[in-house]
């Protein structure tokens, strides 16, 4: 099978070359280029493509890929609320993604934003560079005794309820689906785990019923607020007038809404079109990092892994179930 991805970077190379020996029928050609309705001409004589969560994956891209022949859309992620899936089956492009690659490694991050925002490392590490060690701005705040709200108990929120667990907290959920191996875990409606949380991390994907979910009125005052879901489960316009009315103690965001344009690139050159990035680095007690919870040498081999086993076992007639999309 010969398979073209989209909008590789050097690091997608690398470690899909090193786990590629092992798929010696697999012949991958890598572009720079995203997928688009013009770039999707470039797939001709490829049986399948893979793109990542940047892409945006339209129902006219979809018919472009169909005419020239593509029958596989390989998702190098576990979202896909990017990709047009009634396209998909429309043109007979099967799409298949990578449910669970690192749980762990979103969830360390998530944590890992909650503990910089809350003892203010960003702001400790620019004063010590410039020889200030005062600690005037730097208090912070204690997990442990505290309540961590998770929303979305999945493998990633299941990860970050076992990291707080850890740090001795109190771990109340919201889900759909309550997870039994969560037995630490107490379930609340949507509503309590907000009122009652002291630092908020979201786990879930993006839907029609979870975009821009009611959420920043009904959490306490001073509390913690992190997300490396999906931007648009929150609106950034409720976002930041929370952050303005000194409603939280601080917020840690590896995505954000009207990211599409900066995630992965390099823009120092830029005047930014949206405002958005600009207004959120604003506020001290915000970090916002690059989509960056996945980007471990750990999740990068299970990722490629993943999606090499996809394409093997579509083109055996084999599909992994829980990876294909419908």
């Amino acid at each position: 099978m010969k398979i073209i991805f989209y909008d590789a970077k050097q690091y997608d190379i690398d470690s899909f070359e090193k786990q590629r020996k092992n798929y010696p029928d697999i012949e991958s050609i890598y572009l720079e280029a995203d997928l688009t309705e013009d770039t999707a001409r470039l797939a001709e004589g490829c049986e399948g493509v893979c793109a990542f969560v940047s892409s945006t994956i339209t129902g006219s891209v979809l018919r472009r890929l169909h005419e020239h022949g593509v029958k596989l859309l390989l998702m190098r992620c576990a979202g896909y609320n990017n990709v047009d899936i009634k396209a998909a089956d429309k043109y007979g492009i099967t799409v298949l993604r990578v449910p669970g690659y690192s749980p762990e490694a979103v969830a360390e991050h998530a944590m890992a934003l909650a503990l910089a925002v809350t003892r203010r490392i960003h702001k400790g590490y620019i004063k010590v560079r410039e020889n200030n060690f005062s600690l005037n701005g730097l208090m912070g705040l204690d997990f442990h005794g505290k309540t961590a709200g998770i929303i979305g108990t999945g493998r990633i929120g299941a990860a970050m309820c076992r990291i707080c667990h850890g740090f001795g907290m109190r771990v109340i959920a919201y889900d759909v689906y309550q997870n039994p191996d969560l037995d630490f875990v107490k379930y609340y409606p949507l509503s309590e785990v907000l009122r009652e949380s002291d630092l908020i991390s979201l786990h879930c994907p993006l839907t029609e019923a979870s975009y821009h979910t009611e959420t920043i009125s009904l959490m306490k005052e001073n509390v913690v607020f992190v997300n490396t879901s999906r931007g648009a489960l929150v609106n950034t316009e409720d976002l930041i007038k929370g952050i303005r009315s000194r409603k939280f103690h601080g917020v840690g965001l590896d995505v954000y809404e009207e990211e599409t344009e900066n995630v992965f690139e390099n823009r120092q050159e830029d005047i930014l079109e949206s405002s958005v990035t600009a207004r959120l680095l604003s506020f001290p007690n915000v970090i916002v990092t690059s989509h960056q919870g996945f980007f471990t040498e750990e999740a990068l081999a299970a990722i490629s892994r993943t999606t090499l086993e996809n394409a093997c076992a579509f083109e055996r007639g084999r599909i992994i179930k829980e990876n294909q999309v419908k």
